[in-house]
């Protein structure tokens, strides 16, 4: 028996080129991955829709991966009125204002030695956990630095594709 796709799976797989640019957008801001992603439609599965999206995310260049960074607000400051931003970043809601500003100050730091924000996928981490992380991160060399951010992003992705498949456009 072969089971239907999720409604958003069917959706992104039937969606005009640039609606589901938008939505794929929405996921990751680099357009070297939403191409990607879009000339391998349609996606049978949502796990071959993430092989799709972690096999484009080894394969950014730096500037690629520059673009997708840029679509993520520094931890601490989600984007206003954007939901998903909240959302991956409630953990920081309830920090003390220490807490707070102490990530500011690490925010950047980071920010000026690697040029680019703190990006961790922060989806069920504390503030505590994310500024042990920025912490710690804030030591390797830049080529080490790049590689744990094409992580982070792959999961981020992951987890923002989850949502598109589930619900489609309205979840971008």
């Amino acid at each position: 028996m072969t089971s239907r796709p999720a409604p958003g799976l069917t959706w992104l797989n039937s969606a005009e080129e640039s609606d589901a640019r938008a939505a794929l957008r929405e996921v990751c801001a680099s357009d070297a991955w939403a191409s990607t992603l879009l000339a391998q439609r349609p996606y049978r599965s949502v796990e071959a829709l993430f092989t799709a999206s972690d096999t484009a995310m080894a394969e950014l260049t730096a500037a690629d991966l520059a673009q997708a960074m840029a679509g993520h607000p520094p931890i601490g400051r989600p984007k206003p009125g954007d939901p998903t931003s909240s959302r991956e970043q409630r953990g920081m809601a309830g920090a003390t204002e220490e807490l707070k500003a102490e990530m500011l100050e690490l925010n950047l730091a980071y920010q000026d030695r690697f040029g680019h924000v703190f990006l961790i996928c922060a989806t069920g981490l504390t503030g505590e956990e994310m500024r042990d992380a920025v912490r710690h991160r804030i030591g390797n060399t830049p080529d080490q630095e790049r590689e744990i951010v094409r992580g982070e992003l792959a999961k981020i992705n992951r987890i923002r594709l989850t949502r598109l498949a589930e619900e489609g456009a309205r979840a971008a």
